[in-house]
């Protein structure tokens, strides 16, 4: 994963994608210690890429770097019709 494509993320995103990514090297970490993992640089680049995103997060932090804007809901017409409603 590149850097490019995680500063792209949103902050919800990115603390999903740590999580996956945790996950991942838990699952990677039981797989070498039973012996069958084939290759084991999976679990540099598995630790790389946390930290990348963990980089990002703190840069946002502190406020080096902003987020991107969250794309907005395209709504239909019939979405529309129903927001305006729930909304009074």
């Amino acid at each position: 994963m590149k850097i490019n494509e995680i500063s792209s993320l949103t902050d919800k995103e990115l603390a999903e994608k740590l999580a996956s990514l945790k996950s991942e090297l838990f699952n990677l970490r039981f797989t070498h210690a039973t012996g069958s993992l084939a290759n084991n640089m999976q679990i540099s680049v598995c630790k790389r890429n946390i930290a990348r995103v963990k980089t990002v997060m703190r840069q946002r932090e502190l406020g080096m770097v902003e987020a991107p804007k969250a794309a907005p809901k395209k709504t239909t017409k019939k979405s529309a019709k129903v927001d305006a409603e729930v909304k009074g």
